[in-house]
């Protein structure tokens, strides 16, 4: 079988959001441009480890590179408009991979459909080749590839850590998260709280 790469070098818009209540969200990658709309499945984790290293990312390139970086907290809120519907799954992903183009002076972000044997949840780095034992993914996964300025970066950055924080809080005891039906608190030997 064929395997699919949709870029979009830039989209029009590309975000992180969820389908479904706190505690059965489904987190999505969206991007939107040229008349497509692509949406790819991931773990919450992932939404926030993709923020996390999109941060470390940017801070490297304008340590290494002099890249010109917007503000980190910018000053109006960005895009919080729902996910473009329909909200229909290519596939789930298992490898994000991230890269500075110096010449362009953007961002990629590659998300690799999860191989039949991926179990673990992996976020990979393609700016470190140092690394002789990290196994490429399979060239015949499907991809979703973005490249951005850092400006719109910063914008997926904020998004993406609203998207995560905004789910069922966290429990002030063991740091699970508390469901409204109540919560069984291993601090509490099972009692509810």
């Amino acid at each position: 079988m064929t395997h699919q790469v949709h870029a979009f070098e830039p989209p029009e818009r590309f975000v992180a959001g969820t389908v479904g209540p706190p505690g059965e969200r489904t987190f999505f990658l969206q991007a939107r441009g040229g008349g497509r709309l692509v949406s790819v499945a991931l773990e919450k984790v992932q939404v926030s480890l993709l923020a996390e290293k999109l941060e470390e990312l940017l801070a490297e390139a304008q340590r290494r590179f002099g890249v010109d970086l917007p503000d980190a907290a910018p000053t109006l809120v960005g895009d919080n408009d729902p996910l473009d519907t329909p909200v229909d799954e290519e596939f789930r992903v298992g490898t994000l991979g991230l890269a500075f183009d110096v010449d362009s002076a953007t961002v990629v972000i590659e998300a690799i459909a999860a191989g039949e044997a991926e179990v673990e949840v992996e976020l990979g780095d393609e700016e470190d080749d140092d690394e002789d034992d990290v196994e490429e993914p399979d060239e015949d996964l499907d991809r979703l590839r973005v490249r951005l300025t850092p400006e719109a970066t910063r914008e997926f950055i904020e998004r993406a850590r609203r998207v995560v924080n905004a789910g069922r809080p966290p429990c002030p005891l063991c740091g699970q998260p508390l469901d409204p039906a109540g919560h069984l608190c291993p601090r509490h030997n099972g009692y509810h709280r």
